[in-house]
């Protein structure tokens, strides 16, 4: 850019003052500038391409690195950061937050450059006249504190425009998420008022950035003009004096004026960096989680075929709410084991303790008759079979929801089905297994989602399955018939229970009462103990009812 400048100087002396007189130019003069301008205008044209490219690319594979560190993180972290983080604020950070902070990358290195070339500028311009170059001392100085300002005062507003759109972001998952509970309650209008509160806070956050935007961007834009005003007034009263020629003014005013374009970006650079710092640092907020360490424990592979659980003084608690003290559990290898106490009991919490998706604060449980802090994580996800009362789907096939990616004969997937009482429908709907559910399954009704679900766990063979009410959407028929099924399967179950029908197919009955197992045996032996008895009584008249 400043040997662009000096050449239109050289140019406008050599070539286009003489050509405008008697003598004129020779074809040699006019050949050798038109070349030259060519030579450093394909050189600029070719840096751009360059720094354009490479800026791109740094630009996409950060971001795409902050993408994967944020996706690994959120996968690492335990079940209770799930449960305690909005949804939205995850979309957020993985949405928003990132597209902001990646806004300063591209022009980085362009902004950097700028500081040289304006320094470049400065000696370029003094070297044709000591004035020259007190204009520009001037004003590129005043730009640099401006867009120092404008940073400064962006960085509030900033920040909160951010929160504000989690908070949109947010308003909207639950939204979406809970239409059924939205239309079924006749909550439409609540949820628009809801959504119009938070985008109007989100609209002032912005405004106030934008007024911000209105005041200091014109100047930013009007003072490199100022600067050429200046260079032409004294730059005319320099040719007067001969101190300069016009070429010089010429050159030194086309410096000028294409400074203008790095100095925004600059500017662009600046006003983008307090936005990008905030996300930023929400960003890094996830990836300084700490991850959860894996158990020290070298055990890497289960003994196979059915396996033994035990949980010993097990206690675990939310806050200052005990679920389990002290709870003692012991589950022979291939027995079938039935978990009932009264809602809140206790029940849920001893599955997700068994399947290592919390971990208790006290007590000790073992696999196998190896304990989870001997075990490593991977070694026990791969011989565990987890089915939920509220079954989750994939939008994809009903084969790939089975399946999840891992590759088997479609006999094997057929069988897993089969087992499960799902295969029937499967076969039933338009393309069979290949048949895509929509977002969660909501295609499927309850049982059917379940159904499908339990087929996921089964077709991984697993040792111990664990199923939290996972029937409880299918009639007790299809009930029954799916128990008796998995007797076929080499494994230990253990499933929480609440129809009598599936209390007596278990081979034992574990009754959880006031945050302890307080009985175990059969149905008919524990039919002496009042709270069980009353609890099963209950049950049977809901279900005669």
């Amino acid at each position: 850019m400043v040997a662009l400048s000096r050449a239109i100087g050289w140019v406008t002396d050599e070539i286009i003052t003489p050509g405008l007189g008697d003598e004129g130019v020779g074809d040699d003069q006019l050949i050798a500038a038109f070349f030259i301008i060519l030579v450093i205008a394909v050189v600029r044209g070719a840096g751009a391409i360059v720094r354009r490219y490479y800026l791109s690319m740094a630009e996409s594979r950060t971001k795409g690195t902050w993408r994967s560190q944020i996706y690994q993180q959120y996968l690492a972290q335990p079940l209770s950061f799930h449960r305690n983080t909005p949804t939205g604020q995850l979309i957020a950070h993985a949405d928003n937050d990132l597209v902001v902070a990646g806004m300063v990358l591209r022009p980085l290195a362009f902004a950097v450059a700028t500081v040289v070339l304006a320094v470049l500028a400065i000696i370029s311009l003094s070297l044709v006249h000591w004035a020259f170059g007190l204009v520009a001392v001037v004003v590129l100085p005043v730009l640099f504190v401006l867009n120092q300002a404008y940073s400064t005062r962006m960085a509030g507003p900033a920040a909160e425009v951010q929160q504000a759109v989690a908070n949109v972001t947010g308003v909207a998952h639950e939204s979406f998420d809970g239409v059924m509970v939205v239309k079924t309650l006749g909550r439409t209008n609540d949820e628009i008022d809801r959504m119009e509160g938070v985008s109007a806070d989100l609209r002032a956050k912005r405004l106030v950035v934008g007024r911000l935007r209105a005041v200091f961007e014109p100047l930013l834009e009007m003072l490199p003009n100022l600067g050429i005003i200046v260079l032409l007034l004294i730059g005319a009263n320099l040719v007067a004096n001969e101190s300069v020629t016009v070429g010089e003014l010429v050159g030194a005013m086309s410096l000028f004026s294409v400074l203008g374009l790095p100095i925004r970006v600059v500017g662009f650079f600046l006003q983008s960096m307090p936005s990008s710092v905030v996300a930023l640092d929400r960003i890094d907020e996830v990836i300084d989680l700490p991850i959860p360490a894996d158990h020290a424990g070298t055990v890497t592979e289960l003994p196979p075929g059915p396996m033994d659980l035990e949980f010993a003084a097990v206690t675990f608690a939310h806050g200052d709410n005990v679920v389990l003290d002290a709870l003692d559990l012991r589950i022979e290898a291939g027995e079938t084991v039935a978990l009932v106490g009264a809602t809140g009991s206790g029940k849920t919490t001893l599955l997700e303790l068994a399947a290592g998706l919390v971990a208790p604060d006290n007590g000790d449980i073992a696999l196998a008759s190896i304990s989870y802090d001997n075990l490593q994580p991977r070694a026990r996800a791969k011989r565990l079979g987890m089915v939920f009362q509220e079954t989750f789907l994939f939008a994809q096939s009903i084969g790939e929801n089975i399946t999840m990616g891992d590759e088997a004969p479609q006999a094997a997937v057929e069988a897993a089905a089969a087992a499960s009482r799902a295969h029937r429908f499967i076969t039933e709907t338009p393309q069979g297994y290949d048949t895509v559910v929509g977002e969660r399954g909501v295609t499927l009704s309850g049982g059917q989602r379940q159904r499908v679900a339990l087929a996921r766990a089964l077709f991984r063979s697993p040792s111990l399955l664990l199923l939290d009410d996972a029937t409880s959407a299918v009639d007790a028929t299809v009930e029954a018939e799916i128990l008796r099924g998995l007797d076929g399967h080499d494994m230990t179950v253990l499933m929480v229970a609440h129809r009598l029908s599936t209390i007596m197919l278990a081979d034992r009955v574990a009754f959880i009462e006031n945050a302890k197992i307080v009985a175990i045996g059969t149905h008919e032996e524990l039919l002496a103990h009042d709270g069980y008895k009353t609890l099963v009584q209950a049950y049977e008249g809901s279900q005669n009812a």
